[in-house]
């Protein structure tokens, strides 16, 4: 009886344990989606003359692969005028949202002034994050007699 006794209180226990764990387990698996990135940039000349052309090679970096992630491209320039172009020739207007093909592209800035010029770049994903990256460029046009 004592033996019985102990397999019963041995079966209900493992029973205990087998239920505990898979209650604490969710069906549902937890897929990370939401890494976090950064934008890498070649180095860019200081000085553009009006008129001038200057490419920006760029790279979005990851810290993680999620297959759906999308990427989108805005700018804004607080200082002096000038244009932005993708390497595809699309004219990014500031301020509008673009969706980028690709993680490695090529932007176009061209100098429409002679004062000092700044561009704000800002990637963002297709959940929330935001990285920005600031260019400033002096006026290297040659002085008017």
């Amino acid at each position: 009886m004592k033996r019985f006794a102990s397999y019963i209180l041995y079966t209900l226990l493992l029973a205990a344990v087998v239920c505990a764990s898979f209650s604490s387990c969710n069906s549902d698996l937890d897929i990370k989606q939401d890494y976090p990135f950064d934008l890498l940039t070649m180095p860019v000349p200081k000085k553009v003359a009006k008129g001038e052309t200057i490419e920006i090679r760029c790279q979005i970096t990851k810290e993680g692969e999620y297959k759906k992630a999308k990427y989108y491209i805005r700018y804004f320039q607080p200082d002096g005028t000038g244009e932005l172009k993708t390497e595809n020739g699309t004219v990014l207007t500031p301020n509008d949202l673009f969706l980028l093909d690709n993680t490695v592209f090529r932007l176009y800035y061209t100098s429409h002034c002679k004062d000092l010029q700044k561009i704000d770049i800002y990637i963002e994903d297709s959940f929330g994050q935001l990285i920005q990256k600031s260019f400033s460029f002096q006026n290297d046009s040659p002085e008017e007699l």
